[in-house]
């Protein structure tokens, strides 16, 4: 029996692994570099880091935009289709990210000043980022869109295990710039090293690629800048009330929980190239039963996490981060623990089924219209009760918004499926 279902899945479960192994190696530096930040500044200096990299990242949507992801599908498509589109794939998308990262730097030199004044310079160490990162996520998808988890991740743990020593040395010299440096010396190793690795492309425009992948990344990259502003968008909202010590116990939880859903990240990216040549052969019916399926199983996965979480987190903060073992941190672990499941299931739903069947529209308008309610419930919430007002609007904005979505998707598969039969008929 076991034998027979490792046979039937055996494609699935090796992508799986190496992208488990692939995406650990490219987080887990970025986590180290963030527990060992946690240890060896002070809680101040910790919340500044992670509000200086919040505005990063959300100038970062901007430069990528949704490209890496609309590469990924079109490169899955283009792989079976057309090999010709497919050499040109890389050039093509690498020149809407460098017009786009071009733009957002030279606005960020402009309006940076003004608005951060004394944490611009912060920005600054991190402003090559703004490429290094869309790049490095451009090359994901296209490794992804070949199903070549297996050269991804080996690369990623190259350079990771080379890195680490590395940040370490900056951070314990040089602290909060040693941190920020690192970030940027890490992606710049990596994207060289995945340039490396894939040289079948072709420097040639091809308006018809570009504007099938800019299109579509149109949507992603809205349903991102959504993203950020029903979750990320909240460190800033923190940062502007003046809570940065705050915002390294909101980050502590919310980073462990970033970690702990990877395994359903990765495998609902390695799912997308298979749901995508499902859903263009139009078998509806195989779909809905495979998305029923991974529902069910996420759940479960999302419920054990949930409950190991709430067991040995405790005993974590109180031996390795022993500064945020207080009252503030645990409330919020415990208050945001229900997400760990519905998140579980949520990001199968959205990236594995939604986005790779086309549908990555309806992830827009749900981020945006949760993300717009977002932003106006955590700042009244934060005027009402202070900091745990974020805590309080998070769970319920993630809350709704991941059942909502999981239905509603289910329901529009299924109406196509109506749709197939009558046609039939």
């Amino acid at each position: 029996m076991l034998n027979k279902t490792y046979q039937t899945h055996k494609e699935t479960i090796h992508n799986f692994i190496w992208r488990s192994l692939q995406v650990f190696g490219k987080q887990g530096i970025t986590f180290l570099i963030f527990i060992l930040c946690a240890k060896l500044l002070t809680p101040y200096e910790f919340g500044i880091y992670n509000y200086v990299l919040a505005i990063i990242f959300f100038l970062i949507i901007f430069g990528d935009f949704g490209i890496s992801t609309a590469t990924s599908k079109y490169v899955a498509e283009y792989n079976v289709t057309d090999k010709e589109k497919l050499k040109s794939v890389l050039f093509n998308s690498g020149i809407i990210i460098l017009g786009l990262t071009i733009l957002i730097t030279i606005l960020t030199l402009i309006i940076g000043p003004w608005y951060l004044k004394d944490k611009y310079v912060y920005v600054l160490y991190l402003l090559p980022l703004i490429f290094l990162a869309p790049m490095t996520s451009l090359y994901d998808g296209i490794y992804r869109g070949l199903k070549q988890f297996k050269k991804l991740a080996i690369i990623s743990i190259i350079i990771g295990v080379i890195s680490i020593p590395l940040v370490y040395i900056l951070i314990k010299q040089y602290g909060l710039i040693g941190a920020l440096i690192s970030q940027g010396l890490f992606y710049l190793t990596l994207l060289i090293s995945l340039a490396l690795g894939y040289r079948d492309f072709s420097f040639k425009f091809n308006r018809e690629v570009m504007k099938e992948v800019g299109k579509y990344s149109l949507i992603i990259g809205i349903a991102n800048f959504g993203y950020f502003i029903y979750t990320r968008i909240n460190i800033l909202i923190l940062g502007h009330f003046n809570f940065i010590t705050e915002i390294g116990y909101y980050e502590i939880i919310n980073k462990l929980f970033l970690i702990l859903i990877i395994p359903f990240t990765i495998l609902s990216q390695v799912i997308s190239p298979n749901i995508t040549e499902i859903y263009s052969m139009n078998k509806l019916e195989e779909l809905i039963k495979k998305y029923k399926k991974y529902m069910f199983f996420s759940f479960l996965g999302g419920l054990i996490i949930m409950l190991f979480t709430l067991m040995l987190m405790p005993l974590i903060l109180k031996y390795l981060l022993s500064q945020y073992y207080n009252p503030i941190t645990l409330n919020i672990l415990y208050i945001l623990s229900i997400l760990l499941i519905t998140q579980s299931m949520g990001v199968i739903a959205a990236v594995g089924f939604s986005t790779s069947s086309g549908y990555a529209k309806l992830n827009m308008y749900f981020l945006l219209i949760f993300g717009i309610i977002n932003i106006f419930l955590s700042i009244f919430l934060v005027k009402s009760l202070g900091f745990m007002g974020i805590i309080y609007s998070t769970l319920i904005i993630k809350l709704l918004t991941d059942i909502i979505f999981i239905w509603v998707y289910n329901l529009k598969i299924k109406k196509l499926i109506k749709h197939k039969s009558l046609i039939q008929k």
